[in-house]
């Protein structure tokens, strides 16, 4: 009798996945419109509104670096019809580091995969008197506290670059949290501080523009989208000096897994179109669209590093 009702409700799951979506899903930014997150998750709601036949409705809910928008997931309906879009910051990274939430992340969400991944970039206003990442670490150095870095939040992947480059150049540059990358980048492009670490898609259009200078890139190796800028790894010092801006997925926890497994497929279907994969691309974000089971260990083998840089480092978030 046992394995005939697990058998139902396995047909069951399988046959309300293959119906889902039969209405609107609500696709969840912790941060304000313009920001990386923003433009991925709009990118790849775009296309599974067109492919589902269903409107996925991207909502902006910034506040408390990602954490507000999250435990609204965490603590809301487990239906399949509301997930986020999620950065290192209001999941893995900050937990890490610290940060206040009202939830556990490892406890309350699902993990549905991972989007894709691009290195952060170290861009800098012409208010700071530099063209390259060595000038900046030498005026960092030789004049402690005289520059200003602006991240995304406290506690993300951006303020562990940024804690740890001071950390391995010797240098002080005071640290600026903001409510996302879009305020952190309209702040560096007004001077109000002379370096931004963000992710690259809300600075490459400013870069281009000639606006601000990336000066570098925070992944071992240099970016597809920008192969002209140094990494930070190929500097005498930064050996393995590596932080990227992951966009994850996740539902509340006790979403029914064939409909967890039915979403990470069509996202992993999209990034693989030439189409999207391009605009990513271009964007600096290496697409992924990891099935939820591989999207785990991507999340363990980041909890172990970011782990052992806070304790390395004593990086924590910001009061």
């Amino acid at each position: 009798m046992r394995k005939l009702l697990l058998a139902m409700l396995l047909v069951s799951g399988t046959a309300a996945a293959q119906s889902w979506p039969v209405k609107p899903v609500r696709v969840i930014v912790g941060y304000p419109a313009g920001g990386g997150h923003d433009f991925t998750a709009r990118v790849v709601a775009t296309r599974l509104a067109e492919i589902l036949k269903q409107p996925f409705v991207v909502e902006n809910r910034p506040g408390a670096s990602g954490t507000i928008a999250t435990d609204g997931i965490a603590k809301g309906p487990a239906d399949g019809y509301a997930f986020i879009v999620a950065s290192p910051a209001e999941t893995v990274v900050g937990a890490v580091a610290g940060l206040k939430m009202a939830y556990d992340w490892e406890k309350d969400l699902a993990p549905v995969t991972v989007i894709g991944d691009t290195p952060l970039a170290i861009a800098v206003h012409p208010k700071a008197g530099v063209s390259t990442i060595q000038e900046l670490l030498a005026v960092a150095k030789k004049s402690p506290g005289k520059l200003s870095y602006g991240t995304p939040g406290s506690g993300s992947s951006m303020h562990f670059a940024g804690e740890s480059l001071k950390t391995l150049a010797g240098a002080f540059i005071v640290h600026i949290p903001y409510r996302g990358a879009a305020p952190a980048v309209t702040d560096l492009l007004g001077g109000q501080v002379e370096v931004g670490i963000v992710g690259m898609p809300p600075v490459m259009g400013p870069h281009k523009a000639g606006k601000i200078r990336i000066v570098a890139v925070t992944s071992e190796k240099r970016s597809a989208a920008t192969p002209e800028i140094p990494a930070m790894a190929e500097l005498p010092g930064f050996n393995g000096y590596s932080f990227t801006n992951w966009t994850g997925v996740f539902m509340a926890a006790k979403t029914p897994p064939a409909v967890i497994e039915r979403l990470a497929a069509e996202i992993g279907r999209i990034v693989k179109e030439p189409g999207v994969r391009d605009k990513l691309l271009a964007a600096g974000v290496e697409p992924l669209g990891l099935p939820p089971a591989e999207a785990v260990k991507f999340f363990e083998r980041e909890k172990a590093t970011y782990v052992k840089l806070a304790k390395a480092r004593n990086i924590k978030a910001d009061d």
